[in-house]
Formats: C-alpha cells, sequence, structure tokens
C-alpha cells in the first residue's frame, strides 16, 4: 500500500459561546482536517489543531505545500519513519504533523480491523474520567457554567484564572460556595509576570482546597517553575512548558513540575505524545491528556492514547469536541457520568461526514 495523496482543509466549527481565557477569546476552533489517499480503497483521516497563530488554515498550507508531496509514495504503515522525516522537513508545524500522524495511525488500524489504541500496545481501562473547563467571565456566570456541568456529571472542573487576581478569588469563593466539593483545578495560562507573584497568588488561591495549578508562568521559564513548585504545597501541572518530548526531559531535569498536561497536537502526533508519558512514567510523574480543544477526529486521538497510556494520574481534557456547536464526524463519542468510553470500531473509530466538512470548510 503506497500514499497517492495527503489533503488538508481548514475548518471553524462554532462554539455554543464564546471561551475566555488568559490567552483571549475563542468565538470557534479553526482546525484542519487531514486526508490520506492510498492506492487501496482505505483513506485516513485526522485532525490539525491549534490556538496558535497558524490554526487550521496555516498547518492546511503546510500539509498541502510541503507534506503531501514530500509522503506521496511512501508505505503508510512505517510510521515512525514517515515521522521522522516530516521532523526533518519541519522543526515546528507540531498540530500539522500530527494530523498527518494520526491519519496513518486510522489508516493501519482500518487496515488491521484494530482500535488505534491496540496499536499502542493494548487497552488498559474501560473508561476515562475527564475535566471540563470554565471560561473567564463575571461570578455567577462562571457559577452557572459550574452547577450546569457538575449536573451534567463531571466530577472536576478548570477554572482559568490569571488575570485579575481580587476575581479570581471571588470566583473560587462562588463555586466552592455553590457547587460544593467537585474537584477544582485552576489554569493560569502563563498569567503570572514573576515566580514570586505567582507563589503569592497561587497560596492565597490555596484555601480553596485546589488539586493542581496549571502553567502559572511563562513556558519557558523553567527555573521559575521550580522556584514555585518548591515554595507551593498545591501541585504545579505543566502545560504549554512541554509540548515535546524533548521538553519534557528540561522540565525534570529542572525539577520544575509535579505533573504533565499532555496534547497529541502539541507533541506532533500520537507517538511523541505517547514518548512523554513514557518519559514522565520513568521520572515517576503522572500525566493528564489536555485539549486543543479538537473536533471529533482529534478528540477520538486523544482517546485512544488515553484508553493505553498507564500512568494518567488525574482526570483529562479528552472532551474537546464538546465546547463546539456542531462536528465534522458521523459519530458522538459517548460521554457518561463525567467519564469517556472509548470511540467504536477500527483505526479511530469516527468516520468524516462529508456535507458537515463542506458546511464548515474556510479555505
Amino acid at each position: 500500500m503506497k500514499i497517492t495523496r495527503i489533503e488538508a482543509i481548514p475548518v471553524c466549527v462554532p462554539r455554543p459561546r464564546p471561551f475566555k481565557s488568559s490567552l483571549g477569546v475563542q468565538q470557534g476552533s479553526e482546525n484542519a482536517v487531514v486526508r490520506i489517499f492510498t492506492d487501496s480503497d482505505l483513506v485516513g483521516i485526522g485532525e490539525a489543531s491549534s490556538i496558535w497563530d497558524r490554526r487550521g488554515r496555516g498547518e492546511s498550507e503546510t500539509i498541502n505545500g510541503l507534506l503531501s508531496d514530500a509522503l506521496t509514495g511512501s508505505d503508510p504503515t512505517q510510521i515512525s519513519s514517515i515521522r521522522t522525516h516530516m521532523d526533518s522537513l519541519l522543526h515546528r508545524s507540531y498540530p500539522a504533523k500530527a494530523g498527518v500522524e494520526m491519519a496513518l495511525y486510522d489508516l493501519v488500524g482500518k487496515m488491521l480491523d484494530t482500535p488505534v489504541y491496540n496499536l499502542l500496545g493494548g487497552q488498559v481501562r474501560d473508561r476515562v474520567l475527564l475535566s471540563h473547563s470554565l471560561s473567564m467571565g463575571d461570578p455567577q456566570d462562571i457559577v452557572e457554567q459550574a452547577a450546569r456541568l457538575a449536573g451534567e456529571g463531571y466530577q472536576t472542573l478548570k477554572c482559568k484564572v490569571g488575570r485579575d487576581h481580587q476575581s479570581d478569588l471571588k470566583i473560587l469563593e462562588a463555586i466552592r460556595r455553590e457547587v460544593g466539593d467537585i474537584t477544582l483545578r485552576v489554569d493560569a495560562n502563563m498569567g503570572w509576570s514573576s515566580a514570586k507573584e505567582a507563589v503569592r497568588r497561587i497560596n492565597e488561591l490555596a484555601e480553596f482546597n485546589l488539586e493542581l495549578i496549571e502553567q502559572p508562568l511563562h513556558y519557558s521559564d523553567m527555573e521559575g517553575l521550580s522556584f514555585v513548585r518548591a515554595n507551593v504545597q498545591v501541585p504545579i501541572m505543566a502545560d504549554e512548558s512541554v509540548w515535546t518530548p524533548a521538553d519534557a526531559m528540561a522540565c525534570i531535569r529542572a525539577n520544575a513540575v509535579d505533573v504533565f498536561n499532555v496534547y497529541v497536537s502539541e507533541a506532533g502526533g500520537i507517538g511523541p505524545a505517547a514518548h512523554i508519558f513514557s518519559i514522565a512514567e520513568a521520572a515517576r510523574l503522572p500525566c493528564i491528556i489536555g485539549s486543543m480543544p479538537e473536533l471529533g477526529i482529534g478528540t477520538a486521538a486523544q482517546a485512544h492514547l488515553a484508553f493505553a497510556m498507564h500512568n494518567i494520574g488525574y482526570a483529562s481534557d479528552v472532551n474537546g469536541f464538546v465546547y463546539h456547536s456542531d462536528d465534522v464526524i458521523n459519530e458522538k463519542l459517548s460521554i457518561k457520568e463525567g467519564y469517556l468510553y472509548p470511540p467504536p470500531g477500527p483505526g479511530l473509530g469516527v468516520s468524516l461526514n462529508e456535507d458537515k466538512l463542506q458546511r464548515y470548510r474556510i479555505d
């Protein structure tokens, strides 16, 4: 079997309401749907997901303008060799490489008639505990979000912080008062300017019995993260600081974090994300899986990773599709009482809805 063509189509799927964090406001998600065609009847699908500058249109340009020509004629079962070739062509563009790589996994799973998690070593759990993020806003609005999600069965919620500390305190107090003993973590999205500020803020927020503090400082500030970790009691989770396996090693050497938040898209694919899990396991650090957020294809890829990795230590964000008003796949991934269940069928277990692809494409 040989690759005959790779195609990326940028799409923008709206959210039911704008989502706010320290990184800005998102009205919808601009991602890229990837299709790999072969000289057989099999077609693999993937998704390039990013909230950063390139987004769906930029990642599509990279795939259509470089990777398609470079990979045409390759054997799609040779995923490791293709990943190495993509790395030699592209220094970064991790979401583009991830979209192609997950389509390769989808192809191989379909060819072998087995789910992708079996290609990663096999299923190690029957369900995945989920977390859900709360959009920034006024305290009453955020409390209403939290109450609704708790009513839907979510046991872990993530509150965005880092813009206005007094507002952060009021919001967390309101959530604790109205929603009770739900597991609560916060994400600063690099919103604090210095390590000492982060320590002060975290120590003030700690009274609300927080599970984790996510990315308090700029991703490059390993020394600062190490200082924060040494001077607070709440575990520190890396997000933007741990895109790649090399980033994971840097965090470990610096003793900078307690937990890795691993993204398939940011890592450059399912394989590199699994490599981060292995590095963390060797260092005895737990991981979660984070969301950009993805649509259904990207979420399915995350799900297969989650069902195959042993060292998931907390609830994960393997539910990007729920942040959108619609999707580009035919299936609806199963979430019950705050848990995600395995996608059905071989490969990624999802199929592309051509009508919705045409509806949301923006090229």
